[in-house]
């Protein structure tokens, strides 16, 4: 490290010969020079900027023109429960990542709709969520009904009872995983999760439990009040025909099954959270929908950018976007 100086008013400037850096003099605010010359240039440590003497006033010469980080959370839409005996919903694809945003820039967020349980036939799926061109998150598989395998999607959904077999949809890779399939009589598959596939009927004893979802970020959740006990993208459970087998909904928000033939205590997906719908017991009765989908974009500092529900919690600003907008850097 050498110091090279300006002998015509006195400014040290600090030069680092290995990486060809200079440093300019840092200070707060009360530390300004006394009579400052035009064009002397400092940082301001008080208030974390460089700044400028223009010849009346000290003027703030912000880099927040220059491309900054986000983190960000996509979880889309999760699939509806299949009708009578249907397997679980699969949860929606969960992403998250980072990414570089360009200051001033508006960035298209969607967030996916739930799929929804219908009456006779299997659940449809929920629909994909999205960053800009960062990320896509895709729906969850709906649950099959009755006789019929599960839809693929983020996560897939499960199989709907009677067989000989049905088979649970399979999950995107690096979203989601795999719904339970049915090889017994009586209860649907269980919808997948983001981090587990749902789980398979057990013959004629059990329907299946959906697929546990992820809460890698659950300081996330906490910051936004969101996500269900810190978890996103549950899978649905299976649907049974009596009172002892139902399967429960993995967690973040997936919907338990009913555990009787009159669908009492089936249960829909977690709005916001990716989460798959509960299949329907037997007897002819209809799922669930899914849960809806949920973006958040968050990064370090203090706000800068627009768009979404914002909170600054831990040192970070955070973007909760519950329905489509934009997001601007």
């Amino acid at each position: 490290m050498s110091k090279a100086r300006d002998l015509a008013d006195g400014l040290f400037v600090s030069i680092d010969s290995t990486t060809g850096a200079a440093q300019l003099p840092v200070g707060t605010t009360a530390q300004r020079p006394g009579s400052p010359a035009v064009g002397e240039i400092r940082y301001n440590s008080t208030e974390s900027e460089y700044e400028v003497y223009d010849g009346t006033d000290w003027v703030i010469s912000s880099t927040s023109g220059y491309p900054y980080t986000v983190e960000y959370l996509v979880v889309a839409g999760g699939g509806g429960g299949g009708h009578d005996g249907g397997g679980g919903g699969g949860a929606g694809g969960y992403l998250s990542s980072s990414a570089s945003v360009a200051v001033g820039t508006g960035y298209t967020v969607t967030v996916g709709a739930a799929g929804a349980a219908v009456s006779g036939a299997s659940g449809t799926s929920g629909s994909n969520s999205v960053f800009g061109s960062f990320a896509t998150a895709i729906g969850g598989g709906g649950g099959g009904k009755n006789s019929s395998s599960g839809l693929s999607g983020g996560s897939g959904g499960g199989g709907g009872q009677t067989g000989p077999t049905t088979n649970g949809g399979s999950g995107t890779s690096g979203q989601g995983n795999a719904g339970g399939s049915q090889d017994g009589d009586n209860g649907g598959g269980g919808g997948g999760g983001a981090t587990a596939a749902g789980q398979s009927a057990s013959g004629t004893s059990k329907a299946g439990n959906g697929g546990a979802g992820s809460n890698s970020l659950s300081t996330w959740a906490t910051a936004t009040s969101t996500g269900d006990g810190g978890y996103y993208a549950g899978g649905g459970g299976g649907g049974y025909w009596n009172s002892s087998g139902q399967g429960v909904g993995g967690a973040g928000g997936g919907g338990d099954g009913p555990n009787n033939n009159s669908n009492g205590s089936i249960q829909a997906g977690q709005t916001n959270t990716g989460g798959g719908g509960g299949g329907g017991s037997g007897g002819n009765n209809t799922g669930r929908n899914g849960g809806s989908g949920i973006v958040i974009i968050r990064y370090a500092g203090s706000q800068r950018g627009t768009g979404g529900t914002v909170v600054s919690s831990g040192g970070y600003t955070y973007h909760t976007f519950t329905s489509s907008g934009t997001y601007t850097a």
